[in-house]
């Protein structure tokens, strides 16, 4: 008898042919040119990296969201940067930001997202992140798990296997989204102490309140109470406790009582 086993073959650990994909939505050459130098200067070569863009020069050929998932199905990177053209690493280097990750790894190896700027709840805003005009913005005891991570600088564990939401779209609050689909999948996030100069303190223009309003919906039906049937059991999603104990036992109970009283009557 043939052994089947010779057409298939075992699952092996993901091998990564570079450490970093770096990862940016182009609208200016000029600017990317820059940023493109100021990683190489400070030890990112191209042995240890490959680096991809969005090509917007012209024309929106790509949103935000759309962009970066297709850069998550493309990169070989061990880790991947997704960063705005406007930033120049010219403060800390790779040496630096593998010490960060290294740090991050032995903290939390449940992590999946990290950023240089976010929020670590309600009007708990914490950064590690340089200015053109000289100023050095530092607020937090680093790594420090967040909610929200600004879009400047991100980077995302290849292995996560991480995605954006296909239902949203624009050029704002992506971070929040994958910080909410990190978390969705087990994975936490951080605001790490890796600085660098971003020349824009951001733009929250009309299209960032449309997108806003967008995630907030999308995520406020997603989390929704409700009923889950499946083909073997049926049970009830809740974000409160009251109604996990009014949704679970204490519903479930009561059910089991009518169905033993309807079953005794029919004997």
């Amino acid at each position: 008898m043939s052994d089947l086993l010779n057409i298939a073959k075992p699952i092996t650990e993901q091998e990564y042919p570079f450490e970093f994909s770096i990862c940016t939505l182009v609208t200016r050459k000029t600017e990317y040119e820059e940023m493109l130098q100021s990683f190489l200067d400070k030890g990112f070569n191209q042995n240890r990296c490959e680096f991809l863009y969005a090509d917007n020069i012209a024309k929106n050929n790509h949103d935000a969201f759309s962009a970066i998932n297709q850069f998550f199905r493309q990169a070989k990177g061990k880790y991947i940067i997704i960063c705005h053209q406007d930033i120049l690493i010219n403060k800390d280097s790779y040496t630096e930001l593998k010490s960060c990750l290294k740090e991050l790894d032995e903290k939390d190896p449940t992590w999946g997202v990290c950023g240089n700027a976010g929020a670590a709840g309600p009007n708990y805003i914490v950064y590690h992140i340089s200015y053109p005009d000289g100023s050095f913005m530092n607020k937090g005891n680093f790594p420090l798990q967040v909610t929200g991570l600004d879009e400047n600088f991100l980077l995302i564990k290849n292995s996560a296997n991480l995605k954006v939401s296909n239902n949203l779209d624009g050029f704002h609050l992506y971070g929040t989204d994958l910080v909410l689909q990190a978390e969705l999948n087990g994975y936490s996030s951080y605001v790490i102490p890796f600085n660098l100069i971003h020349k824009s303190r951001g733009n929250r223009n009309e299209d960032f309140f449309r997108i806003r309003k967008a995630l907030i919906k999308k995520y406020s039906h997603f989390f929704r109470s409700r009923w889950v049937q499946t083909n073997s059991t049926v049970f009830h999603l809740s974000g409160s406790l009251v109604g996990n104990l009014l949704g679970n036992p204490i519903f479930l109970f009561f059910l089991r009582m009518w169905n033993g009283l309807k079953k005794r009557a029919k004997s």
